[in-house]
Parts: C-alpha cells; structure tokens; sequence
C-alpha cells in the first residue's frame, strides 16, 4: 500500500500524550513520546481525528466485530459485515527483535453512512510504533488520549460527522477500533506496526503470529442494568461479576463451512545473525529462500491462508556459535538502552538432577476438547514417566469443578506412577473452565524440605478472569514456580505470559500431537536442572542503571537470562549472583559483542509501565 499522502489529503500527526498521573516520570513521558503502546494501561486509549465533515451521527454503542469489520446503522443495528479485501503481514526479524506490520482492507458495501467495529489480536509483549488508517482519500494517524478525553473527542468528532478512530484496550493481546462515518462504496485501509522481543528455549528462537480470537470461558454471575453502568458490548458472552467486559471480548466465532476465514498473505524477512542449524514453522507449511549475506526470506507455500491459527517459527543456530553475552544497544533521548541475553554459566554439577515436587494440573473444560485434550495426555503421560524416583508428584485436573488424585504429592514410585497414567488416560474434556479453585489447589500445599516445587499447568487459556488469576497466583506462590503450556492452535498467550512471570517460570506452548515428545522431553529437561535461582545482577559502579524484570526468574540450562536496562552510559562489566544447589554462587561477566539495534527504548517504556 502507498501511504504516502497526495495533494487532497489531510492527516494528523502523533504528538500528544494525556495521563491521569501529573506526576509521572518525565523520562518515561520521554519514551512514550516516541511510540504508541499496546497493553500499558487501561487508562490511555488511542485517538486517531481527521476533522472533514461527512454524513452524520452514526452509531453510539461501543461494539465489537469478530476479527474482521463489522458495520452498524445510526440506530446501533447491525448489518453485514465489511468484505475483507486484503490481510497482508509482512515480519523483518533482527537477532532477538520482530518487527511486524499488519496491514488490512475493506469496503463499505452499502448504501449509507456506517460505524465500523472490529476486534483483533496482537501478542501482549508487543510496542506499538505506529497505527495509521486511510478512509477513501483521507489518511489518519494516532495520539495518545487519556481514556475520557480519547472517548470523549472521537464521539464529538462523530456526532459532527467527522471521521474519527478508537483503538482500546480489552486485554494486552486483544484490542478493538471504531470507525466512525464510512461512506457508502468506501474503502478502509489499516495499518498497525509493532515490535517485540522474541522467546529463546531450550537453543530454539521462537516467533508467535496471533492471527485468531479464540472464545474464551466467563464464570460469574450476570450483572443486569442496576449492577454497573458498564455499557455493554455485542459479543456473545453476557457482562458478569467476575468479567465485566465479557461482551467486549467474546467476538461471534467464524464457521469454516462459510469458506476461507479472514483470507491473508504473509512474507518474513530473517536476519538471524548467526548461522542456522534449522529453521521450521509447526503451523504453515513455509518455502525458504537464503540471499547471499545469510538472510532468509520465508513465506507459507500458499500465496493465501485461512487466519484460523497462529503462525508460528522457530529456528535453532548452529551449537558453537551460540553466544555466551549478547547485547543489542541503542542510544536515544540522551541515554543508553540496551537489551542483554544471557547463556546460563557452565557450572560445575549442573547436569546433576535437583531434587523436585511436581504438581501437574491439567484443563479438561469443554475448550479443550478435541485435539486439544489429546495433546495434553499425550504431553501428561510423557512428563510422567520422565519422573526420577527421587521425585514427588501429583496430578489435578479441572473442568467446572476440581478433583486431585492423591491429596498431597507422593513419591514417584512404580506402583504411583501406574495409577496416574490410568487416571490421565480416562480424563475427557468437558465443563467449564474453572481455572481459580484449580490453581487454589495446586499452590495451596507447603513445598517438601529440599524440593524445588514446580506447578505445571496445560491448559488453552481460554478465560477472561485473567486479572484475578494473576492476582492469586501472586498472593499464593510462596516458594513454588508456576510453569503455563500453551495447548492449541491459538492459546491465550497473555495469560501464559503473564502467569509465567508472576509465578517465576517461563511458558511453552504445544500447537500439534507432533511436538508432544519434542517440547515435553526439552520442558522436562529444563525443569531437572536448574542453573541458578534467586539471581540478582550488579553493577561494576554505582551508575544509575534501570533494569526489567526487577524480580528475574529462575536460569534453567539451556535457555538465557534477559534483561532490559536504561543507563546514561552503559556499564562495562555486571556481576552475576545466585543460589545454586543450596550454595551461594556468582560470576563476573564482561558485556561484549554489542550489536545497535533501533527501538529497544520503546521496548523499556513498556516494560517501566507495566
């Protein structure tokens, strides 16, 4: 698509950022100047205005679509959905940083002035940079509003018949935009880059494209006009207690039987840095084509495909290339930015096994039925009989209600072992997801003297509770470490994300019956030998250096430690400190090999805020 504005086009530019706080930090008022944020707060919203005065008041209700555009009369009724033109994504990777931008087409197909609502995905560890939109000949950007003021100009913009854009956050993955006054016959073209910083496990870089809007399970009591003034979306779950905003994150799912699903094109520029061993995609099949300078250019074998997966890309570099530091650095605003990936210290011992407790809780909610359900005994069945004998386990599945099969954890004996495999071979997916009272359950027992307790949690993630969820995960971890997996095609990777950090572990997804053995047996691998625990990182002087995360999770062999960090000038050398096999343990580390990379101060903003 050409952006560039021609003679009749009008467009706004991004300049302006509101925040409840006037006393916010002026170096982060700074970074955010720079780039607009998904997933940050609740409490900002983008505005996009164009100020030409077209038709009239359109439709007041802050409405959902399905992933793609749907379209509402003055009077909020709901007519057919905008055709979908054209989906295209194009993905430039650099070392550990994608940039994606997602870039899509439609048409007012009627005959009269229309609002237009759609809800898509986007990964919740990303930074927008940039979100643009065209409506015939007249091209829009974005700024930053404080929540009130965004709603409040994009109505006034729209009573006047004005053309006028919203985007909002309903979670950080899920986002929704309004489109006020299409015209009759027009086209609606959006534009939303981002970046973000990829997963490394177990020697594999991991790169996860959402392309779908699953539904997702709403426990709660129904709330009614007199419960809130919370003004209710079009989705097809019902506001609750629990969920306010359940009609704003439950989208009509598509049917298949109806043809291609949100058709799109994808291509991928990769500039691994390193040379490769292997390059695979577990969800498309993918051609490859490597430049002379180690570039590849990848893209599914199909010009167009269905949206009704993620897309997914790992690739592995060669063994003796992997690097021990790796600093990738920016210099921006008068200050250093750097992001640091860290190979976990050869230590003596470490290929020994710790001694652990292993709870594994699984989904058989109605979601999970299926392939779904299928993968998770498959990768439950593999984990447990990957169990040493000095191990102590349990198993707890969830659905509409909870069941354990032992009311503690017991040693993994022989005779043990062969009850949980009957039991897990006999579970069926069915009920629903009542994933609070499961994760009461698993964190509600004290830890073994000596056992490093380790909850693993399969499920699809499919709830919007998240919020409360994390909050119990919080409040009753104590000293085990909560390890999500990801099951399914589209899991919620927020949840995941988000579960992983506050229980300091990591998350793994498994999206085929293909990769149980694989991603169980790296999983089980990893979680045997932990390298380092209660890690802490100081600096070779007393500069003022600001890191992310401020609490870092544990360091498993095989996979690094990353770290993000703001300094006036960037410190030469860091310590690092931590507990090893109930041992204190530290290393200096000299940082080398830095490799400048644009954005990595967007990426901090984000990380400040959260």
């Amino acid at each position: 698509m050409n952006m560039n504005t021609g003679a009749h086009d009008k467009a706004l530019p991004i300049c302006k950022i509101f925040h409840k706080n006037q006393g916010f930090y002026k170096d982060l008022l700074v970074t955010l100047a720079a780039a607009l944020w998904t997933g940050f707060t609740s409490s900002v919203l983008f505005v996009l205005l164009v100020f030409i005065s077209n038709g009239e008041a359109r439709a007041d209700e802050d409405q959902q679509g399905s992933g793609g555009l749907a379209l509402y009369t003055l009077d909020g009724r709901r007519v057919e959905d905008a055709p979908r033109v054209l989906t295209n994504v194009q993905i430039e990777v650099t070392g550990m940083l994608a940039r994606v931008k997602v870039h899509q087409q439609y048409t007012n197909p009627g005959g009269e002035w229309l609002e237009g609502v759609y809800q898509f995905p986007l990964p919740e560890n990303s930074a927008v940079d940039e979100l643009r939109m065209r409506i015939g000949e007249r091209l829009l950007l974005g700024e930053i509003q404080e929540q009130a003021q965004a709603k409040t100009a994009y109505e006034t913009a729209k009573a006047k018949g004005q053309r006028a854009s919203l985007l909002n956050m309903q979670r950080p993955n899920l986002f929704s935009t309004r489109l006020a006054n299409i015209g009759p016959g027009e086209s609606i073209q959006v534009e939303i880059t981002y970046q973000q910083i990829l997963t490394y496990q177990q020697g594999w870089f991991h790169l996860r494209l959402p392309l779908v809007v699953g539904p997702r399970y709403i426990p709660g009591r129904v709330l009614t006009g007199s419960d809130s003034s919370w003004t209710p979306g079009v989705g097809w779950a019902s506001d609750t207690d629990q969920v306010p905003d359940a009609s704003h994150i439950s989208p009509p799912v598509a049917d298949p039987l109806k043809g291609l699903i949100n058709p799109l094109t994808l291509s991928l520029r990769l500039n691994p840095g390193v040379e490769l061993d292997s390059i695979h995609s577990s969800s498309h099949d993918l051609q490859s084509l490597v430049d002379d300078q180690g570039i590849y250019h990848l893209g599914p074998t199909s010009q167009t495909i269905p949206a009704d997966r993620d897309f997914v890309l790992q690739w592995k570099p060669k063994a003796d290339l992997h690097p021990r530091t790796v600093v990738f650095r920016e210099a921006w605003g008068g200050h250093e930015y750097a992001l640091l990936m860290m190979l976990p210290p050869k230590l003596d011992g470490a290929s020994s096994e710790s001694l652990r407790e292993v709870i594994f809780v699984v989904d058989t909610s109605g979601s999970m039925l299926g392939t779904s359900i299928h993968q998770a005994k498959a990768a439950l069945e593999l984990a447990l009989t990957r169990l040493s004998p000095t191990a102590h386990f349990n198993v707890i599945q969830f659905n509409s209600r909870v069941h354990s099969l032992f009311n503690r954890t017991v040693p993994a004996t022989r005779r043990n072992l062969e009850l949980a495999l009957t039991y897990v071979q006999g579970l069926q997916a069915e009920g629903g997801t009542e994933m609070f009272p499961a994760i009461t359950r698993a964190l509600q027992d004290e830890s073994l003297s000596g056992h490093l307790r380790q909850v693993i949690f399969l499920t699809d993630g499919s709830v919007g509770n998240e919020r409360a969820l994390f909050g119990l995960i919080q409040q009753k971890l104590g000293n085990s470490r909560f390890f999500p997996i990801g099951i399914g095609s589209a899991p919620n990777s927020y949840f995941m994300r988000q579960a992983a950090e506050f229980g300091r572990g990591s998350f793994s997804y498994i999206g085929d019956l293909a990769e149980v053995e694989e991603r169980m047996s790296d999983l089980f691998e990893k979680l045997a030998h932990p390298v380092l625990t209660d890690i802490q990182l100081i600096w070779d002087d007393d500069r003022r250096v600001e890191s992310f995360p401020k609490k870092i999770m544990d360091l498993y062999r095989g996979e690094p430690l990353m770290v993000i960090l703001k300094a006036d000038e960037l410190p030469h050398d860091l310590t690092l400190m931590g507990e090893f096999a109930g041992s204190e343990w530290q290393q200096q580390l000299a940082i080398q090999n830095l490799v400048k990379q644009p954005g990595i101060h967007k990426l901090w903003g984000r990380a400040k805020i959260k």
